[in-house]
């Protein structure tokens, strides 16, 4: 009997499986450039992520979507060409005690159809109260727009809360955050609440003096490594030479073993055009790859290193996949939740971190020279964007293959 009990525990446990993303907006008010940023730090059980470009609904639109999924049938975060922007994170603390709803995990459609029809958050809330119920799901989605709303739903099978991120009595330091539990959904259930504060203490500091930028949010916030309840910063608090086998345990860091992917979307200011909304990628895991922007008004030719291959993998996420595992060598039992840190920071500044970093600023610096002549020109232009693609394309394959022989 006591072997029956166990196995169905350990059933039980496998089939609630947890997806602990963390996600937030910022409004203007709080960014160094006046533009609002819509982010998901994204975990999930599928590792292999890609970019795909949609032409399927009112408005055409960038999402991130599954490599397994091979005609892109639900999206995990992105923006369409009306500047309206949509991310999530799971819940578990919204579904009411008597629903019993069969129907679930349908979050990735619910995006999807949000991006192919909505142009606002006003629009967005429309759809949530017209669409069949159940609607079968149990999230945050964070939605921002081109005139310069921004707002969290938290959503179960019939009903909604809406969170104003502009309201100063809601946001009153110009942001929201959110992770796996609902502010209108039972108390301390659900998952997150580390992360959520670790999220908070970085960008709360940085609102302040609105210092909240994309650059801050990817590199800062999603690659933090530093824990809210044991106040431990692995960045000042370990040291190691990269021939140490040095490990440490890594739980409730906003990156973790599970992570897979950050999509953030910069949006823009009221009055600019809407092809400006940029969408910024941390394709495969965020500790051990190099951000690159797309725009979907620069069309649907993506970036190769973005897209599906033949082998319908995305290739930067395949490489950042292949550092990953040195990250994390120990496959049996509990390794999964160590991370070799003698691998990732060294004091010989040969880490994986601490390598790929100038090659993502360089990335970024020439991404801005470009957004810059767009916006001088009042217009995102095609040859240039592709211009853009094809140099980082190039540009990080070389550097994958000559620093880490990938």
């Amino acid at each position: 009997m006591k072997h029956i009990i166990l196995f169905s525990l350990t059933l039980t446990f496998y089939a609630f499986q947890i997806y602990p993303c963390t996600t937030g907006i910022i409004t203007s008010k709080a960014t160094e450039d006046g533009r609002p940023i819509l982010f998901k730090h994204r975990d999930s059980d599928f590792e292999q992520n890609k970019l795909m470009y949609f032409s399927d609904g009112k408005f055409d639109y960038i999402g991130l979507v599954n490599s397994e999924d091979l005609v892109g049938k639900e999206v995990w975060g992105g923006s369409n060409s009306a500047g309206f922007a949509i991310i999530n994170s799971a819940s578990y603390n919204l579904r009411d005690s008597d629903d019993k709803t069969e129907i679930k995990d349908m979050e990735g459609v619910i995006m999807k159809e949000a991006l192919q029809r909505c142009a606002s958050v006003e629009e967005f809330e429309k759809f949530l109260i017209d669409h069949a119920k159940p609607l079968g799901v149990e999230a945050n989605f964070g939605v921002i727009d081109a005139f310069g709303n921004a707002a969290y739903f938290e959503c179960n099978n019939f009903n909604y809360k809406k969170y104003d991120a502009n309201d100063s009595k809601i946001a009153p330091n110009g942001y929201l955050i959110r992770t796996n539990y609902s502010f209108s959904g039972r108390e301390d259930e659900g998952y997150g609440y580390i992360r959520f504060n670790n999220a908070d203490e970085l960008i709360s500091l940085a609102a302040k003096t609105k210092d909240v930028s994309f650059r801050f949010i990817l590199q800062k916030v999603s690659r933090s490594l530093k824990h809210s309840l044991t106040d431990i910063n692995l960045l000042e608090d370990y040291q190691a030479d990269e021939s140490q086998n040095l490990f440490v345990p890594f739980e409730d860091f906003i990156p973790r073993n599970s992570s897979t992917a950050t999509i953030l979307i910069q949006g823009v200011k009221v009055g600019e055009k809407p092809e400006f909304t940029t969408i910024w990628n941390l394709l495969g895991f965020p500790l051990s790859t190099i951000a690159f922007p797309v725009w979907v008004g620069a069309g649907k030719d993506l970036p190769k290193l973005l897209s599906a291959n033949d082998e319908n993998i995305a290739p930067l996420c395949d490489k950042a996949l292949k550092l990953k595992s040195k990250l994390f060598p120990i496959k049996r039992g509990s390794g999964y939740k160590y991370l070799k840190f003698s691998e990732l920071i060294n004091n010989q500044e040969s880490g994986i971190m601490q390598k790929l970093l100038p090659a993502e600023n360089k990335v970024i610096d020439e991404a801005g020279n470009y957004i810059q002549k767009f916006r001088e020109n009042n217009s995102v232009d095609k040859n240039k964007a592709k211009e853009f693609y094809d140099w980082a394309d190039k540009f990080i394959s070389d550097y994958y293959s000559l620093n880490f022989n990938i």
